[in-house]
């Protein structure tokens, strides 16, 4: 398995294994990264919010705080074992009932839901085909609703951001922001 990740990160594609999340899924990361503040304004109590790449939840529990008991999240992810994680936290942390456990598959989220607001944090540069990505995004976002791309300086150039700011404009969304998040490239988008 180590040997396929690494060919996969040599090739620029990749999904981050799921035992390296808590590498980047733990509390130091609060100090760049407060969940609450990067979310606030943009989802609200009994909205459905849709977390694509949720890992282990580090978004997910904030946002099912927001939303509400009358809301809901729904925690996407390709990786059965991340999907694992969020569903243990959000158990201890009592929020399972305000969150629905997807499993995406490789080449689609595989929704239908209508929502409120999607986040996919750290998460385009591993989709192999993001113009097929989002256009499946666009068309899950109720129209005037938020849709708020961020993803790693360590992984994404200016350039390659730019590139997917660009495929987000043709497949619908308009650019509407461009929200601070610590070590990361950030666009606020809604559909029109």
């Amino acid at each position: 398995m180590a040997l396929n990740t690494l060919r996969s990160l040599i090739k620029g594609r990749h999904v981050c294994p799921w035992w390296l999340i808590h590498t980047f899924d733990n509390r130091p990361r609060r100090i760049f990264e407060k969940p609450e503040s990067i979310l606030s304004g943009l989802v609200s109590a009994g909205q459905t919010a849709l977390d694509i790449g949720c890992g282990i939840g580090f978004f997910t529990l904030p946002l099912a705080r927001i939303v509400g008991v009358e809301g809901s999240v729904i925690a996407a992810d390709l990786q059965d074992r991340m999907l694992a994680g969020v569903k243990r936290k959000a158990d201890r942390a009592g929020l399972t009932s305000r969150i629905r456990f997807h499993r995406c598959q490789p080449e689609t989220v595989g929704l239908t839901d209508a929502v409120d607001f999607i986040l996919a944090h750290w998460m385009v540069h591993e989709v192999p085909d993001q113009e097929r990505f989002l256009r499946e995004v666009h068309a899950l976002l109720k129209p005037g609703a938020y849709f708020l791309l961020v993803e790693p300086l360590g992984h994404v150039s200016g350039k390659g951001f730019d590139k997917t700011l660009t495929l987000a404009c043709q497949a619908g969304f308009r650019h509407v922001a461009a929200p601070k998040v610590g070590l990361s490239r950030a666009a606020l988008f809604t559909r029109f």
